[in-house]
């Protein structure tokens, strides 16, 4: 095993998150909140604000870090949202949980909906874009928001039209990263605000998930110390070819790959199944800290 891929890997530095900084000594949660009616596995449920806000209640309780709002469905084969209709469905919900103590990160590539949730309160823009849409750098350029860069081949309505083909797929989406990482850094954003994610099941086969899981720490672009990672694999089909399992089924294997996922130095880790997760990284916590300790 490389030093790059043992286990006991270098903590990343804070995370500059809007109103909060955030430290990863220990995984972060990050429950999903889905306010859209055709979401792969909770579609529909969170839709009426009220629902919406009581689900978000019920992840702080079961002790999420963060809550991420999503107001476009990005499963594969998902129609756009228009405009309006997204900022109807996600600025009412930061407004309300903004006074929550918890960083709210907003799912969305859209420059009006980042400028709109920003000033709403929101501490994180969360892209599977990874800030390409024009005007998305210059959206988030002069705030203080984190910032999460994820890699996507296609997009949504295509990206598992047909088999998705890399050279190498570590090496390929590292490149990627590494590559809009500088652009970023190249336009005035601060390294302390970057995070990255892989990216899982967006254009790419059952195979090509697993190498990126196997291989999480090579991800990180290194700029002085690696980037934090989010990893986000919670009921995707990933999960359930290998469980053979429906995505509401797939609530052990969520928190497996969590767990794997925290073992290979991800900082936070996107999660549909809060309480579970939370249970399973301080059991995974516990164990790590007293083989430091040994």
């Amino acid at each position: 095993m490389s030093n790059a891929d043992s286990p006991l890997f270098s903590i990343p530095e804070p995370l500059q998150c809007g109103r909060f900084t955030l430290s990863f000594e220990r995984p972060l949660v990050m429950g999903i909140l889905n306010v859209t009616p055709d979401s792969f596995s909770d579609g529909g449920r969170y839709v009426l604000r009220g629902e919406a806000l009581r689900q978000a209640e019920c992840m702080l309780l079961d002790g999420a870090d963060i809550v991420d709002i999503g107001g476009e469905s990005t499963r594969p084969g998902a129609p756009p949202v228009p405009l309006d209709e997204e900022l109807e469905r996600v600025i009412p919900l930061v407004e309300q949980l903004r006074n929550a103590n918890v960083p709210l990160s907003v799912d969305t590539y859209k420059p009006e909906v980042m400028r709109h949730a920003l000033a709403a309160g929101a501490d994180l823009i969360n892209d599977i874009w990874g800030f390409r849409m024009p005007g998305a750098i210059d959206a988030i350029r002069d705030s203080q928001c984190g910032l999460c860069v994820m890699h996507m081949l296609g997009d949504p309505q295509t990206m598992q039209a047909s088999e998705p083909v890399y050279d190498d797929v570590v090496a390929d989406i590292r490149a990627f990263l590494d590559e809009r990482v500088k652009t970023m850094l190249d336009a005035g954003v601060a390294k302390n605000r970057i995070s990255v994610d892989p990216g899982f099941g967006f254009g790419k086969t059952v195979d090509h998930n697993y190498a990126l899981l196997a291989h999480l720490p090579r991800l990180a672009p290194t700029v002085g110390t690696p980037l934090p990672i989010l990893a986000g694999m919670s009921r995707k089909s990933m999960l359930g070819t290998v469980v053979n399992r429906p995505a509401p089924e797939r609530v052990a294997a969520s928190v497996a790959a969590a767990v794997c996922a925290a073992e290979r130095g991800a900082a936070i880790i996107r999660v549909h199944d809060v309480a579970q997760t939370v249970d399973a990284l301080k059991v995974w916590a516990a164990t790590r800290d007293a083989a430091r300790r040994a």
